[in-house]
This record gives structure tokens, C-alpha cells and sequence, in this order.
């Protein structure tokens, strides 16, 4: 069992602040706080990732909003229990944060740093779930559970395209996987019984390279150039 728990999970992303913080919770005297990072796609959109960051991450700048960083962490899931329900949450967990103060700064930032990339190590928790689009994009929703340190786990939908879905199809529960991706926000609709709709936004990760972590460290690699238009 892989109990590195930093390499477990491990996400860096650039991109600019879209919301003022709000308060979110306090441990032991340390206030936490959320804001909203737009993180660009190649394909020219972009993702509205929520993060959540602790004040002494802040001591020194304000979270101005356009203002461009760049954020290490984790990629966490939390239950919230609303409606005498319970929601998976996920968010970012800051654990250092960059600001990117001039154009060189960016322009040496985008150098050193992929925009928008998650690395999980974790067992996969249920059943993939292999469907295909109406245009015949094949794809597959995994759920992975990742270890963290007092044991504690996060679980992390991600989600496979073309080859990697068609693997992830045939996939034991408990196997152990390493995925390297991004994380992605998607809007939908929510339809209730009564008629009335909802937009919501999901997030997941998106899956660029898939491993099967083997014993005999033999690992079995797949690999998927993703259509970010068509990974909206």
C-alpha cells in the first residue's frame, strides 16, 4: 500500500482569481477560506476551480480578483450533509500558493508549470461505469478512492475517454491505479420530480494517462490524447 501521501495527491494549477474569498471554516484557530480560480484550456476555455486556502497562506498579498498564481495541493472530497442528504464536495486544497506579479513572471511561470495537472494514486471504489455518447465517444466514470494521512481518504470521480475507457470497463474494484490528468468543471442540468430543473456545476478529473500499479512493479500504462472540446 502506497503511503506517501504527498505523491498520493498532487495537483498544480495557473490561473487567475474570479471571486472575492469567503469564509469556509476554522481549525483550531486557523480560519479557511474559498475562492474561485479560472484555469485555461487549450482549447480556449477555461475551468472555474474552487479552492480553498488557509489566512497563513495570505499573510502576505490579498487575493485580488484577475490576480494571476499559481496553487499546489491536493485535490479533496468532503460529505456535506444538506437536505437530509449527503453531497460529495470537492475542492483544492492549497498548500503554497505563487503570485504571479508581471508578464515575465507569467511567461517564466508557463514555462515551469503545466496549467492544469492532478497526479492520483488510489483504488478504484466502484464499478466504472462505461457508456457511449450519441456521436460514439466512448467514455467511462471512475470513482477513486486516495489515501490521506490519518486515515483519512479522498474519493475523486474521474472520468476516461476512447481507450482508456474501454479498459477502465473491465476494471476490478480495489485495484490500484495512478492517474494523471486535470481537473474540470462541467455544468448540467438537475431535473427533480416535480418538473423544475437546476444547473450545477461537476467536477472531476479528466484522464490523460492511466496506470495499473501492479506488485510486481510491471505496471500496465494506458495513454489518451484528450478533445478538450468534446471534454467540456
Amino acid at each position: 500500500m502506497n503511503t506517501n501521501y504527498l505523491e498520493n495527491n498532487h495537483l498544480v494549477l495557473v490561473g487567475k482569481v474570479t471571486s472575492d474569498k469567503r469564509f469556509s471554516h476554522e481549525i483550531y484557530g486557523e480560519k479557511f477560506y474559498i475562492f474561485d480560480l479560472e484555469v485555461p484550456r487549450l482549447s480556449g476555455n477555461a475551468d472555474i476551480i474552487p479552492i480553498t486556502i488557509s489566512e497563513r497562506l495570505l499573510e502576505a498579498e490579498e487575493l485580488d480578483i484577475n490576480k494571476k498564481i499559481i496553487v499546489e495541493g491536493q485535490f479533496r472530497s468532503y460529505n456535506s450533509y444538506q437536505n437530509e442528504r449527503n453531497k460529495l464536495v470537492l475542492t483544492v486544497f492549497a498548500k503554497d500558493v505563487k503570485f504571479v506579479e508581471n508578464q515575465e513572471e507569467e511567461i517564466q511561470a508557463s514555462k515551469d508549470f503545466v496549467s492544469n495537472e492532478v497526479i492520483l494514486n488510489g483504488y478504484i471504489c466502484k464499478k466504472p461505469i462505461y457508456r457511449q455518447t450519441p456521436f460514439g465517444r466512448e467514455i467511462a466514470d471512475i470513482l477513486l478512492a486516495v489515501n490521506r494521512a490519518y486515515n483519512k481518504s479522498d474519493y475523486i470521480p474521474c472520468i476516461a475517454w476512447g481507450r482508456n475507457a474501454r479498459f477502465c470497463e473491465n476494471i476490478e474494484v480495489g485495484t490500484e491505479v495512478k492517474i494523471i490528468g486535470r481537473v474540470q468543471s462541467r455544468t448540467y442540468e438537475k431535473k427533480y420530480e416535480d418538473g423544475t430543473s437546476e444547473t450545477k456545476i461537476a467536477y472531476e478529473v479528466s484522464i490523460s494517462s492511466l496506470e495499473v500499479v501492479k506488485q510486481e512493479d510491471d505496471p500496465e500504462i494506458m495513454e489518451e490524447t484528450e478533445n478538450e472540446e468534446i471534454a467540456m
